[in-house]
């Protein structure tokens, strides 16, 4: 079905292109103008998927004509498509993690080792880690801030071992009591930060699965959310030091 389109405008001045189009409908933008052909140039582009042409347009020509106002409805990802975040992005990854336990955890094996009293056979060989060893090797930095309740709940003991796995993971862990997350106005949300520009606010239902996760591309909020993780950075302790401090308090 052909879609519903309007001219909006074009910066040739000649009525040609580039020119910009939106659908009525869907509210999408189309843009056609001159394609890019230097390899060298093409080269340096990101995410260029096969079946993408990158054409070049002019700045004034996107202010004049693209949209004014952002869509009101906020953008939400199934878990399928938020999980391929973890696979495109570049140089970092941050996770600030505020619930009291995760479904997930609860599924793996060594949850219930963990639980047994036992010591928890971590797998090297997992998805998680075929994902994001590769990247830490790369260069790239992973980390989490991960706050804990006074007592902490079964789910967050399991977490404070589970930073074992993490740091074999290339990834970087601290943890802050909720009190302090409180009294330095941490927001009572779970969210990740990919290269300093994405940020996935993690959606959970009552029995603590994950939903799915608001994306946050929006340069005013994303800065917001940056603040937020250089605050906790700050003031979290790093995890095995956290962890030898609550075991002797206990």
């Amino acid at each position: 079905m052909a879609r519903r389109l309007r001219f909006n405008g074009t910066g040739s001045g000649g009525g040609s292109c580039p020119a910009i189009h939106e659908d009525l409908d869907t509210g999408e933008i189309i843009v056609h103008g001159p394609r890019l052909t230097d390899p060298a140039s093409i080269a340096q582009l990101q995410h260029l998927d096969e079946d993408e042409i990158p054409i070049v347009v002019p700045r004034n020509t996107l202010i004049d004509f693209g949209p004014k106002e952002r869509d009101s409805e906020p953008r939400i990802l199934d878990p399928a498509t938020f999980a391929r975040l973890f696979e495109n992005f570049q140089h970092s990854a941050w996770h600030l993690e505020m619930r009291r336990g995760y479904a997930v955890d609860q599924e793996e094996d060594t949850y219930a080792q963990f639980v047994r009293g036992e010591e928890p056979k971590w797998d090297m060989d997992a998805p998680w880690a075929h994902t994001i060893l590769p990247k830490t090797q790369g260069g790239a930095y992973v980390g989490r801030v991960r706050i804990v309740d006074n007592p902490p709940t079964d789910g967050q003991q399991y977490l404070l071992a589970h930073a074992e796995y993490n740091a074999a993971l290339g990834e970087e862990v601290r943890n802050m009591w909720r009190e302090d997350a409180k009294r330095v106005n941490l927001p009572d949300e779970d969210f990740w930060i990919f290269d300093s520009h994405i940020v996935a606010l993690c959606l959970f239902d009552d029995a603590d699965v994950l939903t799915g996760a608001e994306l946050i591309t929006e340069p005013a909020r994303v800065n917001q959310y940056n603040r937020l993780r250089d605050v906790a950075q700050h003031y979290a302790t790093p995890s095995r030091e956290f962890a030898a401090r609550l075991k002797v308090k206990g």
